[in-house]
């Protein structure tokens, strides 16, 4: 005798109702439970549609600062994406800037530091060590309540037009200037702020006329792996990483080999490189007897050669010029293409959804959240809420 299944056995698949969704916003937002009091009142914004009004609340507690936001931005500041890296002053100035809801793009060009007030008491900031985060890490500071904003030129001592947002903090130097021929700096930026690595920017028919020397035009004597290969990242690569050609991070290698001492150096137009001749760094002119006919790196100029080609689609804003000088100029180039809105959308998405997107919905939602992320100021915290909204039932 045949048995058929009921399709009463079925799971029976319901809907979260308002309370139940505030504390999953609350859970994902900020990292820990709401109090009863906040879990009430969040319900309340659920129940009258006003789950945007709902996530701000939550965003007010000091946790979406020291613990999700500390999470999110900390892998961006070194080469290993190590959530559990010391707190820095890139990670400390991403908090800052989120907190008091400025414009997201500055990330890539502003002069924007963030430090700690007065009211706790941590070693002064210093270019050359990391002590003063390290220290407000160690006595679990409430990030929310004493970041302070200043300028990086005004404690630093780096020009004002050389200030690039996090790509000029002393923890991104160390990561990405630190050593090499600042390629990392520019590659990690794609990767943190634009979600793509090197290989999602390939394109072979850019003219290779500003790849340096350091290149081999054949590697291992076979023309072709250049040609199909190489050229693809370098064609691209080279012209704009040209903006970082004054920066380098300075370290003593004998008695500081991982340069935990070091600091940022930038040659202003009185400081001439001896290896080079110019403000460019030296680093520029490594392995220059590898294509002696390669490009020779004169200045720190850059130019967009992905405006043309198949990174045209990157969305890159036509109202900018598509070459300049120096870090901030590029990071200006970078944070107003639809491909960095779209990444922090992505990765806000990612946070809180705890899933990349899936599906042609998925797809839709994030193009809506990018587009309000765009008209309202690039405001972060507007991002977090639309994407709780979103994945309020889930």
């Amino acid at each position: 005798m045949s048995i058929t299944l009921s399709c009463l056995l079925m799971p029976t698949i319901s809907s979260a109702g308002p309370r139940e969704q505030a504390k999953r916003i609350h859970d994902r937002v900020v990292g820990i439970p709401p109090t009863a009091d906040v879990l009430d009142e969040m319900t309340n914004y659920i129940e009258q549609g006003k789950v945007a009004d709902a996530a701000f609340l939550a965003m007010e507690n000091s946790a979406f600062y020291s613990v999700t936001l500390k999470n999110w931005v900390t892998p961006w500041t070194n080469e290993e994406a190590d959530v559990f890296a010391p707190l820095n002053d890139y990670t400390a100035t991403v908090i800052g800037m989120v907190r008091d809801d400025m414009d997201f793009r500055e990330i890539l060009s502003g002069d924007i530091l963030y430090v700690a007030g007065d009211s706790i008491n941590v070693p002064a900031y210093s270019v050359t060590n990391n002590d003063h985060y390290q220290a407000l890490e160690n006595l679990d500071a409430d990030l929310k309540e004493v970041l302070q904003f200043t300028s990086q030129s005004s404690v630093t001592g780096l020009p004002a037009s050389a200030s690039a947002g996090v790509m000029s903090t002393r923890a991104a130097a160390k990561s990405f200037f630190k050593d090499g021929t600042n390629r990392a700096m520019f590659r990690f930026t794609l990767i943190n702020h634009m979600c793509t690595d090197l290989e999602g920017v390939k394109d072979t028919t850019r003219s290779p006329d500003r790849i340096r020397q350091d290149i081999s035009r054949s590697p291992g004597g076979d023309s072709r792996i250049f040609n199909n290969s190489c050229i693809g990242c370098h064609s691209g690569m080279d012209p704009l990483a040209q903006a970082f050609a004054y920066y380098d991070y300075e370290y003593d290698t004998e008695s500081d080999p991982d340069g935990e001492y070091g600091a940022l150096q930038y040659n202003t137009n009185s400081q001439i490189d001896p290896d080079t001749g110019s403000q460019v760094q030296g680093k520029y002119h490594i392995n220059s007897n590898n294509f002696p006919f390669g490009y020779v790196t004169h200045d720190d100029s850059w130019s967009n050669y992905w405006r043309e080609g198949l990174n045209k689609n990157l969305g890159w804003n036509e109202a900018l010029p598509a070459s300049g000088n120096g870090a901030k100029s590029m990071g200006q180039e970078l944070a107003n293409s639809q491909q960095f809105a779209s990444c922090q959308v992505t990765k806000v998405f990612e946070n809180v959804c705890l899933r990349s997107p899936q599906d042609a919905s998925d797809r839709a939602e994030i193009s809506a959240i990018t587009s309000t992320f765009t008209n309202t100021g690039y405001n972060i915290k507007q991002v977090f809420a639309d994407s709780a909204n979103y994945c309020k039932g889930e």
